[in-house]
């Protein structure tokens, strides 16, 4: 059988001895071609499954209706609401989406953002990964099409950056615990490097020292991965101290849920003895007994927000780059974990 290829506006052309600009208006219904070559150019088309080069229409237009999204887990639940959000915003905005993984890999990142430029996307969404330490591909990136950061962003890129109040929203979570009469709070959060982790981080300081309770090293934990299994091996680390904490404040809902799974493999009351909180309102935080505190993190308005603006500035380009930065408000959801009715 032949191996059939994409019929090209040149070949419809030259088939029906009209020029490539008359097929090319009259496949996209411009009102100087007329009807009946309309429908000739159409039929032919048709005939022929012609499907319009993406990249060869933006070339001449200098637009494809293409974004680049490049996130550095596409698997947490956070960042699958984030995409969504991205992916109907831009759909309403007449915008297709590339959605990559940088893996938390720097290399990767640099390599995903040297792709999207070579497949012509109109902007980037960029979430940073976790080991960049040079920021040089991305300012060469923001000089050349619009560029917005979401959640995971750095004060050195001037850009647009949607993101959350991260110091506020851990605050609050940790302010909740003292007002509910606990006073020996443990943290959980990333090794040093992650922009959220220490933001975070400083709110749960903040809420400590402005409630004049001490800081332990001892119930201060990092780890690299921020997982379920990691929130676990922390929670077991915290039982084993002979001065336990009464709470547990975990940076993201998956160590938080690790936490909870062994208090209860220990048979340890939660919240009485122990209460947690976590971070992000994963789905997974109303099916874990008893049911996780924790931050609502709006990922979808989130996602929705960075595409708007990343939008606007294909649309209307600025020359200058500035830095803005757009808050999304996050509340704090309680639920049995830290407080029984």
């Amino acid at each position: 059988m032949k191996k059939k290829h994409n019929i090209t506006l040149k070949e419809l052309a030259k088939n029906l001895n009209i020029s490539i600009s008359t097929v090319s208006r009259a496949l996209n219904d411009h009102p100087d071609i007329s009807q009946s070559t309309k429908e000739k150019v159409k039929k032919l088309a048709n005939e022929h499954n012609y499907v319009p080069n993406l990249f060869a229409s933006g070339f001449r237009s200098h637009r494809t209706h293409i974004l680049g999204v490049i996130v550095p887990n596409i698997s947490h639940y956070f960042t699958t609401t984030v995409l969504k959000g991205v992916l109907e915003e831009g759909e309403n905005l007449g915008y297709r989406v590339i959605i990559s993984e940088s893996k938390n890999d720097d290399k990767k990142q640099s390599e995903m953002l040297q792709t999207m430029m070579q497949f012509g996307v109109d902007g980037v969404l960029l979430a940073l990964s976790r080991k960049t330490k040079s920021v040089d591909d991305i300012l060469q990136t923001v000089n050349r099409i619009p560029l917005v950061m979401f959640d995971k962003v750095s004060g050195k890129i001037p850009c647009t950056q949607v993101v959350i109040n991260e110091e506020e929203a851990a605050y609050n979570a940790v302010e909740h615990l003292i007002n509910t009469g606990k006073r020996r709070i443990a943290i959980i959060k990333e090794t040093e490097g992650s922009f959220n982790s220490e933001k975070r981080f400083e709110g749960y300081l903040r809420a400590l020292k402005e409630h004049n309770l001490p800081i332990d090293e001892k119930i201060i934990l990092s780890t690299e991965d921020i997982s379920l299994t990691k929130g676990r091996m922390m929670a077991n680390i915290l039982l084993s101290l002979k001065k336990r904490p009464d709470a547990i404040f975990a940076i993201t809902d998956s160590a938080a849920i690790g936490v909870i799974k062994a208090l209860n493999k220990f048979k340890v009351s939660i919240p009485d003895e122990i209460a947690v909180v976590g971070f992000s309102n994963s789905a997974s935080s109303t099916i874990i007994s008893p049911s996780l505190s924790t931050v609502d993190q709006p990922g979808n308005k989130i996602g929705r927000t960075a595409v708007k603006y990343l939008i606007d500035e294909i649309e209307n380009p600025k020359e200058d780059l500035i830095t803005k930065t757009i808050e999304i408000k996050t509340n704090l959801i309680v639920r049995d974990s830290s407080f029984k009715v």
